[in-house]
């Protein structure tokens, strides 16, 4: 594993605020960070901190009101809403709190999504469908659907889909907040095996301590500004 390799994403002196009428709310407040190849980095801090808001501007979900954030030396900003899209649908895999699956579509179905959303073919990524069902070990589950698995199941299954397309960067939200901490492990533990064989960076924001462990590095989100970067 790469820790702290060359910059896969680096974000400098990123700000983030909305607009409620004549008044600015500040989110973020001058983030300078970046993440290597192959890092597993979590992001820590309170609610309201910014560390959900700054995950989404570095999967290009949303776009900081000041600042620069590049994604393997290319500046977010000069890329198009297409290009913005191929770019998330390419190069970073995303895992959510509450899994985002489709309930009518089977496991396998579900993995395969965002190759057909990106006009592939599925046949070309059957051989990365089985590997990647044993890695997360659904195989026999590749029939069911969403309401016939249990909430850890849901979770691997959204981390099949994230991996499916090989994306340089995993990007997680919570990824156990909805698990209990028998199966929280078991998720995390895929994580670290999947960062450590894969060479894939990962960014984590998580409230719980025990999650965060597994990362190699943390940052901290205070009041909008990443305040303890520090080696994990």
């Amino acid at each position: 594993m790469n820790d702290g390799g060359r910059p896969i994403i680096e974000t400098l002196d990123v700000h983030k605020w909305y607009e409620a009428g004549e008044q600015r709310i500040p989110v973020l407040r001058g983030v300078t960070m970046n993440v290597g190849t192959g890092e597993f980095v979590s992001i820590m801090g309170p609610s309201g901190s910014g560390k959900s808001t700054l995950l989404y501007l570095l999967g290009g979900l949303d776009r900081p009101s000041s600042g620069t954030i590049r994604f393997e030396g290319r500046d977010l900003a000069s890329l198009s809403d297409g290009e913005m899209s191929r770019l998330r649908r390419r190069k970073v895999g995303f895992v959510f709190q509450f899994f985002n699956l489709v309930p009518n579509l089977t496991v396998e179905e579900n993995v395969l999504l965002p190759v057909l959303l990106d006009g592939g073919n599925e046949r070309s990524r059957r051989r990365d469908l089985e590997r990647i069902l044993e890695t997360v070990e659904l195989t026999d589950r590749r029939r069911h659907r969403p309401n016939e698995l249990s909430g850890g199941q849901q979770q691997r299954v959204a981390i099949a889909r994230a991996l499916i397309c090989e994306p340089e960067l995993i990007l997680a939200d919570e990824p156990t907040g909805n698990l209990d901490s028998h199966t929280s492990h078991e998720v995390m533990e895929l994580f670290r095996r999947i960062n450590e064989e894969h060479d894939q960076a990962i960014v984590m924001v998580t409230h719980s301590p025990e999650s965060a462990a597994y990362a190699r590095r943390h940052i901290e989100v205070i009041d909008g500004q990443v305040r303890i970067p520090c080696a994990g």
